[in-house]
């Protein structure tokens, strides 16, 4: 690809250039040899942060690691988002010990925030179970000013001490929170609440409450309904269905701030059984407090999340019954909820019929949860209909996943040519497939006999500097091999008909 150099050349002109190689190792290339024809020229933080993202998504971490190098000695100044990016490559390539070496040398770079990197590290850390080495990387590096909150990182360890069932040592760390300079946000109730109820200590989840209620919860705040039916599930499923109700009384009077005329008095006695009873205090929770959106929202994404799809109906249901248009949110739960349990003819009407009822436009994240499911549910060919769709509506571009999982579907269903076809069309909008879906279709392609496609995709592989799996080989050979089986039996069967006659 030949490029047009201009007279004077500035880091945003340099990033855009490497950004439009197809191949990685180009840009790399371009990248390093640019100081050699504009000797004044200096690389900036932007530039490196696209240069490690190119590498970084292509896989080619050594590399990635030499730019880095290269952006330490320059002391450039440079974003947290770099860091972030080559850390969570690490841990993808099963490189963690880098990732947090690499964290470890950041005070020699020009950076002054470390927040996201602190973070990201810390979960990948929580999510391999790797907790001795999360509780000291916070006790290391979470006083310095260059984390600039704490909050975030301190509901991680909850979170992980809620997991192993130590709902106990995460009481502490809530209760540190105020030595620590933090205010406890709706998330940390959340996971604390969470936590022990699912150990049964709930005593300390009804005083978690009432903190609650002085807390986050002075304005009357509709989002904490899911908070409040955490703990009233828990003590209906302990038996504790009267205090469970004293609890609700003092959540629509303390927590919701409802006026005293709307309180109402619950009758129990056509509930047959346990869930009976949740439902009906679930319905008082909802329609006893104030209408608010963020709160009907907040408990039918909490209800589709469970798999209580009728429940949520309901919720969706008095929604549109007391005036409000529901959120995006509502929706992509409720499509995630019904393409997990297989209801992909339910999943479509809430986009074609329920979303047009409801002046609701889909966006891309929407169509990806759809296509996702009609995928998984072996109907790529509905799926791929859905593209053209989007293409038609305004401000809804498919994205690489809808790419992605549109390719995926289509390989599983056996569709390598129309997979093929949506591969080309995705290179043609600029998206760069990743190894994994390239071996998908070239294998598929193999079996189907279409040697030369395969050969084009290689080209196309190795151009942009990938190197085909294994399988892709094996696969080619062996369809070369019965191709040329094939035209010998051929032979010998012409050869034998000819001697007849």
């Amino acid at each position: 690809m030949s490029i047009r150099w201009p007279r004077i050349l500035t880091p945003t002109q340099l990033s855009l250039i490497i950004r439009n190689q197809k191949n990685p190792l180009t840009a790399l290339q371009i990248f390093k040899e640019v100081k050699d024809k504009y000797p004044n020229y200096c690389h900036n933080g932007p530039v490196y942060a696209a240069m490690v993202g190119i590498l970084a998504n292509s896989g080619r971490i050594l590399e990635m690691k030499e730019v880095i190098d290269q952006m330490r000695e320059d002391s450039c100044e440079c974003k947290d988002s770099v860091f972030v990016t080559a850390i969570k490559t690490y841990a993808q390539a099963g490189r963690l010990d880098e990732a947090v070496t690499l964290f470890s040398t950041i005070p020699q770079f020009n950076c002054v925030n470390w927040t996201e990197s602190f973070n990201t590290l810390l979960h990948i850390m929580v999510k391999n179970s790797k907790f001795e080495a999360a509780y000291r990387l916070f006790l290391d590096n979470s006083y310095g000013w260059e984390v600039k909150s704490r909050i975030h990182s301190l509901n991680l360890l909850m979170s992980a001490l809620c997991q192993q069932n130590r709902s106990d040592l995460a009481l502490h760390i809530f209760l540190e929170m105020n030595y620590q300079g933090c205010y406890p946000s709706r998330d940390s109730y959340r996971i604390l609440m969470e936590g022990l109820c699912v150990d049964g200590r709930l005593n300390e989840a009804i005083h978690l409450l009432y903190s609650m209620f002085w807390r986050i919860s002075q304005k009357g705040s509709g989002e904490d309904v899911a908070i409040y039916r955490i703990l009233l599930d828990a003590l209906c499923d302990n038996g504790q269905v009267d205090v469970a109700l004293d609890i609700l009384n003092k959540i629509l009077r303390k927590g919701l701030k409802v006026h005293k005329r709307y309180h109402c008095s619950l009758d129990l006695c056509e509930c047959q059984d346990i869930e009976a009873t949740k439902e009906k205090i679930n319905d008082a929770l909802i329609r006893g407090g104030v209408p608010n959106l963020k709160s009907y929202t907040a408990m039918a994404a909490d209800l589709y999340q469970e798999g209580k799809v009728d429940q949520a109906n309901k919720v969706l249901h008095e929604t549109r019954g007391r005036g409000f248009r529901p959120s995006l949110l509502t929706y992509e739960a409720k499509l995630a909820a019904l393409s997990q349990e297989g209801r992909v003819a339910e999943a479509v009407n809430v986009i074609e019929v329920e979303m047009v009822e409801a002046n609701c436009v889909p966006t891309v994240r929407l169509y990806n949860i759809l296509l996702k499911g009609l995928c998984n549910a072996g109907n790529s060919v509905l799926a791929v209909q859905y593209l053209k769709k989007m293409a038609k509506q305004v401000g809804c571009v498919a994205d690489q996943e809808t790419y992605d999982v549109l390719v995926n579907g289509l390989c599983r269903d056996g569709r390598f040519v129309e997979a093929s076809r949506l591969l080309d069309e995705m290179l043609i909008r600029s998206y760069r497939p990743g190894v994994d879906i390239y071996s998908m279709v070239m294998r598929g392609l193999c079996f189907m006999g279409r040697q030369y496609e395969v050969v084009m995709w290689l080209e196309e592989m190795i151009s942009q500097g990938m190197l085909p799996q294994l399988s892709v080989w094996n696969s080619l050979v062996s369809s070369f091999c019965c191709k040329m089986t094939d035209i010998n039996l051929y032979s010998e069967r012409l050869k034998q008909l000819t001697n007849d006659s």
